[in-house]
């Protein structure tokens, strides 16, 4: 078949830059194609989500000599003031889609750093484009997302990082090490806490109506959600603890905390989970609020060991509750760190760690001086978890490593949002007897089939594995799981 006049233009082009530049070919990233680095380029960055920790994010990359950030995107103008300054020559756009479509052959790599309900919607489009992605955690807002997340970073073939630092730390691969060397056995158990909720959970629906600030496209910030009228109970903080904008308290802090969990552990899936949330009461009567996630609650999850020793449950807390207190920590000493902590109990020792997989040390502490701690048998990570995506974007697909691709954090947040169903079963639940009389607490245990991605014995929970996307938002076309 004979060659189209551009692809002998686009031939010509590359055999004459190679000869002139005696073999070394230095061309443009959009002549090498869909995810690509030109090896003498800088990694040209696009955050899709600016103020807070978006900002804080493309501040992250732009510490390497490598990374230029060439374009961002808020729908709230009010939120990029220091963006701005910072990055002067980047493009500002109010709508990751136009950025996209009008920046694609510009950038190599995104950025997401948006509320929960966006983060698959905009990664997956940029990976759709040929996009290195850099997605905040927790990785998606749907069980569904997080499992196609997975499969898309292996069909675009692109480097991709989930935004929990904690997973390129020196304490969760030390951690790891002991785990290893067998100082701590056959773990059997694990208790997982937080500080968090640190914003207002457990309320009724906010009411009221509002004038949308002049500087935020208010629909923009919708998404793919489920639409409300403006509300500040929504935006910019607070949005966390609405189930369809954010994913609670586990959403958000679960991805650091239970990271160690399933770094050291052989798990994958649970077979099942139950919650149980303090009950709420008004007016005399248990109050439960469906479109929000409770003030606090505990989460149980079990899960089938990958060697087929037994099993390992691992127990949540937020709110306020707390697992109680092992006998091998001495007084005065403080159970994991100030966001909460991990403890780890196995048929040897137990070990603690503080979030993001931080000092981990064997109970009772005090041991620790006199240990001969394992070899380092793990490569460590001193350019930190912002700079390993760009070098491994830089290196290209197959090449570059990072600590939390997709191909791990997406099981790994499908995983944690598990615990939401149990969550959000409890607030469905009617809460009575076969009398017809009030059952307080309304807990229920699930069974979780990991294959089919479905709970066998409370139908009514399958709504949350996959969301509906509102009118005007869709996934790319042709991913399949």
């Amino acid at each position: 078949m004979p060659l189209k006049k551009s692809e002998i233009s686009r031939r010509k082009f590359v055999k004459d830059a190679s000869v002139a530049l005696g073999g070394i070919m230095i061309v443009p990233r959009h002549v090498l194609g869909r995810g690509f680095v030109a090896p003498s380029d800088k990694l040209n960055i696009a955050g899709i989500g600016a103020g807070g920790k978006g900002e804080d994010d493309l501040n992250q990359f732009s510490k390497s000599p490598n990374a230029n950030i060439v374009a961002y995107v808020d729908v709230d103008e009010s939120r990029i003031t220091k963006t701005k300054e910072r990055f002067p020559k980047a493009k500002y756009y109010k709508d990751f889609r136009e950025m996209l479509d009008k920046e694609h052959k510009n950038i190599d790599a995104c950025s997401v750093s948006t509320p929960d309900n966006i983060h698959a919607i905009a990664a997956l489009t940029a990976m759709s484009l040929g996009k290195h992605v850099y997605c905040q955690k927790p990785l998606t807002h749907d069980i569904y997302e997080a499992r196609l997340m997975a499969v898309a970073a292996k069909k675009y073939k692109v480097v991709t990082q989930m935004g929990n630092q904690g997973g390129s730390s020196d304490g969760v691969r030390q951690a790891k090490e002991m785990y290893d060397a067998g100082m701590l056995g056959d773990v059997h158990t694990v208790q997982v806490w937080t500080n968090r909720p640190i914003w207002p959970q457990g309320l009724p629906t906010p009411t009221g109506k509002f004038d949308v600030p002049k500087t935020l496209d208010w629909n923009l910030w919708i998404g793919p959600g489920k639409y409300v009228d403006y509300n500040p109970a929504y935006h910019p903080w607070s949005w966390r603890g609405w189930s369809a904008y954010g994913t609670g308290a586990l959403g958000d802090m679960a991805c650091h905390m239970m990271d160690p969990v399933f770094r050291l552990l052989p798990i994958d899936f649970p077979t099942e989970v139950e919650c149980s949330i303090p009950t709420t009461w008004v007016d005399g009567k248990e109050a439960k609020y469906p479109d929000g996630f409770p003030s606090a609650s505990m989460i149980h999850l079990k899960y089938p060991r990958k060697d087929g020793k037994g099993e390992i449950k691992v127990s949540w807390y937020d709110g306020g509750l707390l697992p109680n207190l092992p006998d091998e920590l001495a007084d005065g000493e403080q159970f994991g760190g100030d966001d909460g902590g991990c403890l780890f109990i196995g048929t040897k020792g137990k070990l603690m760690v503080d979030c993001y997989g931080e000092r981990p040390r064997l109970l009772p502490t005090k041991q620790m001086a006199q240990l001969t701690l394992p070899p380092q048998t793990l490569k460590r990570v001193p350019e930190g978890h912002y700079i390993q995506w760009v070098n491994a974007c830089i290196a290209g697909y197959g090449n570059g490593i990072t600590s939390s691709p997709f191909e791990y954090a997406g099981p790994f947040t499908e995983s944690i949002l598990i615990g939401n169903l149990a969550i959000r079963s409890w607030i469905l639940s009617t809460g009575k007897d076969k009398d017809g009389d009030d059952i307080y607490g309304g807990r229920k245990r699930l069974m979780w089939d990991a294959k089919n991605m479905r709970i066998t014995n409370f139908d009514e929970a399958n709504q949350f594995v996959r969301r509906n996307y509102r009118e005007g938002w869709s996934l790319p076309s042709g991913l399949t799981i």
